[in-house]
């Protein structure tokens, strides 16, 4: 089954064909004219399930035009298609544009999705137990109580801190019996993202790479989907927002900070990546994290762990398609001559 994006123009259109693992079939700059796309795609021999065009004056006839001759062609709405192209593409262009649309009518393998709900569900209890554990401390803060940082022994601590105090016990307790269930789903959820990830040979591939673990790995298997998508792996750093983007018209030309497009929950977990390998003792050397450090020195903390993170996905990818684990060491030079 395929899909195909149409980002619609007044004299041309940029069409995009995807399969449904998230590979470009075929990409054309065509006339805007609905029989002439209709004919393009008849010349593919192909079956598509979607045709996507972003709502618009001209959309709207090119969608009529192709409904007439029989083709599963979709409005998007605006504000959607717009939100979904900022999220998974950097550089505004009408190729870029259709490729987007394309794969914003493109569904993702079942096995994604499912994993994807639990991975989800894992993160939304993460943010609560976060807004729980502020809540409290802001709730001791106003009687003068200041908790130490720190996850450790939480509930231990807040229970010693607030004593016999009958009017902070009523307001901090059910707070600390909530935190408490949400930790245990939580735990629940992390021993059945570890379990998946075990099982899964791509997971297990993934993780042999440095501060890549069972969530980093699951969650990176579930953003990409399908490898052979990406041309190249450097795009795969492009699509999670890891990279600045291109502002390009007549001759201006701007270059940012990262994006911050496409899978958010994606780009925190390697730059939570990041930070272990840059993080760990000396005796988990690789090249990565020498070339890391070398960053850390020349341009500061922060910026080394945005860039090792856009590296980890770059060599997340690799390591997926060439099927070969992370190599933890750098080829050996041949001995010199006696």
């Amino acid at each position: 089954m395929h899909y195909v994006g149409i980002d619609v123009a007044l004299k041309e259109s940029a069409v995009c064909v995807m399969d449904s693992g998230g590979r470009v079939v075929c990409e054309a700059k065509l006339p805007s004219d609905p029989g002439t796309i209709a004919d393009f795609l008849a010349a593919r021999g192909l079956e598509f399930e979607r045709i996507g065009l972003e709502a618009g004056c001209t959309a709207a006839w090119l969608f009529a035009g192709l409904q007439a001759r029989g083709l599963p062609a979709v409005c998007l709405e605006p504000r959607h298609a717009a939100a979904a192209l900022r999220a998974g593409f950097r550089n505004k262009n009408g190729r870029n544009d259709a490729r987007g649309i394309a794969d914003l009518v493109r569904v993702k393998s079942p096995e994604a999705q499912r994993h994807g709900m639990i991975l989800t569900a894992r993160g939304a209890l993460h943010q609560q137990l976060v807004v729980l554990e502020n809540t409290i401390r802001g709730l001791l803060r106003q009687g003068g109580i200041r908790l130490a940082a720190g996850r450790t022994d939480f509930e231990r601590r807040v229970r010693e801190a607030i004593g016999d105090d009958a009017a902070v016990r009523a307001a901090v307790l059910p707070l600390l019996e909530a935190r408490g269930v949400a930790q245990r789903q939580r735990c629940a959820l992390d021993r059945e993202i570890v379990r998946i990830a075990r099982a899964d040979g791509v997971c297990r591939l993934l993780a042999t790479v440095p501060g890549v673990g069972a969530h980093v790995a699951l969650a990176f298997r579930i953003a990409v989907d399908e490898p052979g998508r990406f041309r190249r792996s450097r795009t795969v750093a492009a699509h999670l927002g890891l990279t600045p983007p291109q502002y390009s018209s007549g001759e201006t030309e701007r270059r940012g900070r990262i994006s911050r497009m496409g899978d958010r929950e994606m780009r925190r977990l390697l730059y939570i990546a990041a930070s272990r390998l840059l993080g760990r003792n000396t005796g988990l050397w690789c090249p990565l994290k020498v070339w890391a450090i070398r960053l850390l020195k020349a341009k500061g903390l922060k910026k080394a762990r945005v860039a090792l993170a856009r590296k980890l996905a770059v060599v997340l990818h690799r390591v997926w398609v060439t099927g070969q684990p992370f190599r933890w060491r750098a080829a050996e030079a041949p001995a010199a001559a006696a």
